[in-house]
């Protein structure tokens, strides 16, 4: 019999900790014993896992003492105080907060594109941004055939990105303006209106002018690729979209490639799958990555602006792909590799 593991999910009753228990279902991860759990705001809810209902538990030290791996998407503060104490009892954990992910003692993993890295794991391994994550999946067979000089990357991110609130948000602003065009809006958890309309900033700012969403993706495709040199710049926008984040990303390489070969490099690159058809109307869409595991990437082209110039655009479902996917296949790289 293969193996068997106890698996806890700690922010088991939020977007991403239920897409967590999903996908663990789905790829019938060798789970033994399976325990939620989360903040003293949300326990008592109940989950399912395989056909059978839990009643999340509130997070405490000694909920990991027979745990072996941990999914955590609960927020970067108790990320900061639990998975320390999870590692201290032999847990791996895996976290999808920011905390963790520019430290340099804790490897920043993406399966497909930096394996590798796991091995240097100290109990804790960093989930990264899920904008960030879908991106490098593009890049990572570009940048090992003709390397990468620069990045230039402007951002269509959805609003579960910001959580359930922020969806409801969306929708109950948008159910307003329809019944009255002329209905004040106050936000409340997107910094602007969403309904009908794009705002130019996630999360907040910082003295250079940039948002922490764009430094995010800079510092950490820079960590993942192993590479301080790519210069990069982003502007991250939040749209009227539920789930899917969508991205337009220049890059300059540092020898030509052709966009026949970005394809051939792109079609046999694990979980990316080209939807690029225009001539048809074939190019992806928020809507068309919603529960699928694939990066989907379309708008392949030339930059005629300059030399060396690739464009392209890039979607991914960024609860699942970008985050609960991603933490669940370093999971299985571990086991595979006999590291946990």
């Amino acid at each position: 019999m293969p193996k068997k593991y106890n698996v806890c999910v700690l922010g088991a009753t939020g977007m991403v900790g239920r897409e967590m228990i999903k996908v663990l279902e789905q790829r019938n991860f060798p789970v033994d014993k399976f325990l939620p759990l989360a903040s003293e705001r949300t326990a008592g809810q109940k989950v399912t896992f395989q056909n059978k209902e839990y009643t999340v538990k509130e997070a405490t030290s000694e909920s990991f003492e027979e745990m072996q791996i941990g999914l955590f998407s609960a927020g970067a503060k108790i990320s900061a105080k639990f998975a320390p104490e999870a590692a201290k009892r032999k847990c791996i954990v895996i976290d999808n907060t920011s905390h963790f992910r520019m430290d340099p003692k804790v490897p920043l993993v993406v399966p497909e594109v930096n394996p590798e890295a796991l091995k240097t794991h100290k109990g804790i391994i960093a989930n990264p941004n899920c904008s960030t994550a879908q991106m490098v999946l593009a890049l990572k067979p570009i940048y090992d055939a003709v390397g990468i000089e620069r990045l230039v990357i402007s951002t269509y991110q959805s609003t579960s990105g910001w959580g359930k609130e922020a969806i409801a948000e969306m929708y109950e602003q948008t159910k307003a303006l329809l019944e009255n065009p002329k209905a004040k809006i106050v936000p409340k958890y997107i910094f602007k209106q969403i309904a009908f309309n794009v705002v130019p900033q996630i999360d907040s700012f910082v003295d250079n002018g940039y948002t922490k969403e764009e430094m995010k993706m800079i510092n950490e495709t820079r960590k993942i690729l192993g590479d301080e040199d790519i210069q990069i710049t982003a502007t991250c926008v939040r749209v009227p979209v539920a789930i899917g984040h969508a991205e337009s990303v220049n890059i300059k390489t540092k020898k030509k490639i052709s966009v026949e070969a970005v394809r051939k490099l792109l079609a046999t690159f694990p979980t990316v799958k080209i939807v690029d058809d225009p001539s048809m109307g074939e190019y992806p869409t928020p809507i068309d990555c919603v529960g699928i595991d694939d990066t989907l990437v379309g708008r392949i082209r030339e930059d005629i602006s300059q030399k060396n110039g690739i464009e392209m655009w890039i979607v991914s479902d960024n609860l699942r792909r970008g985050a609960a996917l991603n933490a669940v296949l370093i999971a299985e790289k571990m086991i595979e590799d006999s590291l946990v």
